[in-house]
């Protein structure tokens, strides 16, 4: 058994974990890294950079939008197997800046074992034993595979098995109507399959409705059928010919079956009872600081049971270097965290919704809005449908909802302006290149204003006033 001595054990290698050890190792603290599986964790693997990649590709094959601007498209004829070629090429060649390799250049020692806690502040993992002064979680979560009779006996896919499949999906039954069924749902569907969603609840349920139905028309209108509050009561059939069941008796028929129901913290190899690390429902609990019960453990990314975004993972380790590195008080937010859905049109959102403005601010919330339809640059590329919302307390954002084309682009400037407490006269101040559809963001500013200006009958009297005084 070799025994190894460190300041700084990260137990896992997705996005947090490398962000932690990377910043850590070349500030010059002495690491470890476990991981027993991929180098660049699900965000690299199986989320976020595939999904992505097959999405542009689904983007590539939905032609029938250049109709609108006078150009005559064929229809596409797809290779679902090159199409999954250019996925894996996707992850190939953002995979170095992941590796081993490259971590072992910046000075990190990284073992490709699964780790377990065998004390409070030693971690076994293979043939080593670690003993570090503090050690960071980062395992990330696995997908929730519900249990829904039935479905222990028929193939299904998850996000892990279903950019590896080469066989076209005639018709993908999806279970779940989040950010992840649906963004899979339209891929497909833009591809040639039929898709068919089943969701429990409202498809969306998290994000502002108005928005989310505006995403659930066009993929409507696309051609996926979105079967909503419809619970899938049990599951049958064999591969090539699945049937799910809503507890109603409805019966949905397709080819493949994608379980997107949501993910679930991993912890199952840790062995946290023997660290005194405390766990809840969704994950390890963790205070402000990302500190755990153990307070030499601290918990990072989806592991920690919060938002599940690799860019709060990201974020999270920033904190978690500060106070490991320099002993400074340090304390995660996450009402200037941004999320999107990668459907089209995009659905981005910042802080609150204006449905939990109104609940947590009453009536001191403002809304400000602006709609693509009057934005040049959108006429232009006939990407009129969608709007912006800011909701205003007091002068200053507490909440942005976009829905529309580059959503997820556009909401990175209210990020910032969320994450320093800016006011809407700074954004109100801000220029921007014309025609954009980033013009969005400042004229969301303009229509939070327009009534203070235009319709304030003590403005238009001091302005009456100052003419007739004026040379």
């Amino acid at each position: 058994m070799e025994r190894i001595k460190t300041d700084l054990l990260v137990i896992g290698a997705g996005s947090g974990g490398l962000s932690v050890a990377a910043g850590a190792s070349q500030m010059g603290a002495r690491v470890v890294l476990l991981e027993g599986h991929e180098m660049g964790g699900d965000c690299l693997n199986y989320g976020c950079v595939p999904s992505k990649a097959l999405l542009a590709s689904a983007k590539a094959a939905n032609a029938r939008r250049d109709a609108r601007l006078g150009v005559a498209v064929q229809a596409p004829q797809v290779d679902f197997a090159a199409v999954k070629d250019h996925v894996a090429a996707v992850i190939a060649q953002i995979a170095p800046v992941d590796s081993q390799d490259r971590f072992e250049g910046l000075g990190v020692r990284v073992i490709r074992e699964y780790g377990h806690f065998v004390s409070r502040t030693e971690v076994q993992a293979g043939a080593h034993l670690i003993a570090a002064r503090r050690i960071v979680i980062a395992t990330g979560s696995t997908p929730f595979i519900p249990p829904i009779p039935g479905l222990d006996s028929v193939p299904y896919l998850t996000n892990e098995t279903l950019f590896a499949l080469r066989e076209r999906p005639e018709h993908l039954l999806i279970v779940g109507g989040g950010p992840i069924g649906l963004e899979m749902a339209q891929a497909h569907v833009r591809l040639g399959y039929k898709v068919t969603v089943i969701e429990a609840d409202r498809a969306l349920g998290r994000e502002d409705r108005e928005a989310a139905a505006l995403v659930l028309d066009h993929l409507r209108a696309e051609g996926v059928e979105i079967a909503e509050e419809t619970a899938a009561a049990q599951i049958r059939g064999q591969a090539g010919a699945i049937e799910v069941v809503s507890a109603e008796g409805r019966i949905f028929a397709g080819t493949h079956l994608l379980v997107a129901v949501g993910r679930k913290a991993s912890t199952d190899r840790l062995n946290l009872e023997v660290a005194g690390v405390e766990t809840t429902r969704t994950g390890i609990r963790v205070d402000a600081s990302l500190r755990t019960s153990n307070r030499r453990v601290y918990a990072i990314g989806d592991v920690a049971g919060g938002l599940q975004f690799t860019h709060v993972a990201g974020y999270q380790a920033g904190v978690i270097l500060r106070s490991t590195l320099f002993g400074l008080p340090s304390k995660a937010r996450t009402d200037h965290i941004p999320r999107a859905t990668y459907t089209d049109p995009e659905l981005a959102q910042i802080g609150l919704t204006e449905a939990e403005a109104r609940k947590e601010h009453g009536d001191r919330v403002e809304v400000a809005r602006f709609d693509y339809l009057h934005n040049d640059r959108a006429i232009a590329e006939r990407r009129t449908e969608g709007f912006i919302k800011v909701m205003v307390v007091r002068g200053r954002p507490v909440g942005v909802t976009i829905v529309g084309h580059q959503a997820g682009e556009h909401v990175n400037l209210w990020s910032l302006v969320l994450a320093n407490n800016l006011k809407m006269s700074q954004v109100a101040a801000m220029v921007s290149p014309y025609p954009t559809i980033g013009e969005i963001n400042k004229r969301a500013a303009g229509a939070y204003f327009s009534p203070r200006l235009f319709e304030n009958q003590t403005v238009k009297r001091v302005v009456g006033l100052v003419q007739r005084w004026l040379p």
